[in-house]
Formats: structure tokens, C-alpha cells, sequence
């Protein structure tokens, strides 16, 4: 097998939940390959440096080996190379921080009133 179609290899090394997923991520532009977005039935083969937008987060991924079917998830580092910047795991990581509240414990649940106070501090 020398070459494989990205929607699959994607769905494969488990960087989407489905197939579908997959290839609307390719439809949408959402992948690239040399800076060009592409389509689902695009071949990649070994080498392949592939950009992946998942919001928030731009990753950068190099084909180290192609599948055919998914594999468990301790397995997929022996077919990708992550080469996403440091900054943009930090970037992730600040984000999810930022959306956790933090109280007194035995305040008990928020009354709708500080529910939505901790909606309107949120949305903006």
C-alpha cells in the first residue's frame, strides 16, 4: 500500500471520531497539504506533511506510515509525527482553564441568579 486517501488515514490514526467527520473537515478547508486545502479523496503518502485545524488549534502531522483500519489509540503514535508547536498545546491548555469556575466548597450549586452571572462573565 503505497498511497491512501487522507479522509480515511485521518479517520485511521483517530484524529476524527468518524469517517464523516473526516471528510466534512476536508470539505470545509479545514485540512491542508503545502498551505492548499484539500479534498477527501486526495492520496497521501509516506511523508505526507499534513495541517489540521481543530479548533482552537492549528496541528501540524507527518505521515510516518500508512493503515488501512483504525487503530487503538496507544498505537497511533507509531504512525504519526506530531510537529505542532509548543504554543498551541499551551494555547489549548489556557483556554480550557479559562472556562472552569471556581467556588467555595459547601456554597452548594449556583442560584439562577449567579448561573447567569457565570453566563454573561463566559460569553464575552
Amino acid at each position: 500500500m503505497e498511497e491512501i486517501r487522507i479522509d480515511k488515514w485521518l479517520w485511521a490514526v483517530r484524529l476524527y471520531k468518524t469517517r464523516s467527520i473526516a471528510t466534512e473537515a476536508c470539505k470545509t478547508g479545514r485540512i491542508k497539504i503545502d498551505g492548499i486545502a484539500v479534498k477527501p479523496s486526495r492520496t497521501i503518502r509516506k511523508g505526507t506533511i499534513i495541517e489540521v485545524f481543530q479548533p482552537p488549534m492549528q496541528k501540524t502531522i507527518e505521515v510516518k506510515e500508512l493503515l488501512k483500519n483504525r487503530v487503538g489509540a496507544k498505537l497511533v503514535e507509531n504512525y504519526i509525527v506530531d510537529h505542532t508547536p509548543e504554543e498551541e498545546y499551551e494555547k489549548l491548555q489556557m483556554i480550557k482553564e479559562m472556562r472552569t469556575e471556581w467556588r467555595n466548597r459547601g456554597t452548594g450549586r449556583p442560584t439562577k441568579k449567579e448561573r447567569r452571572d457565570i453566563d454573561r462573565l463566559k460569553s464575552d
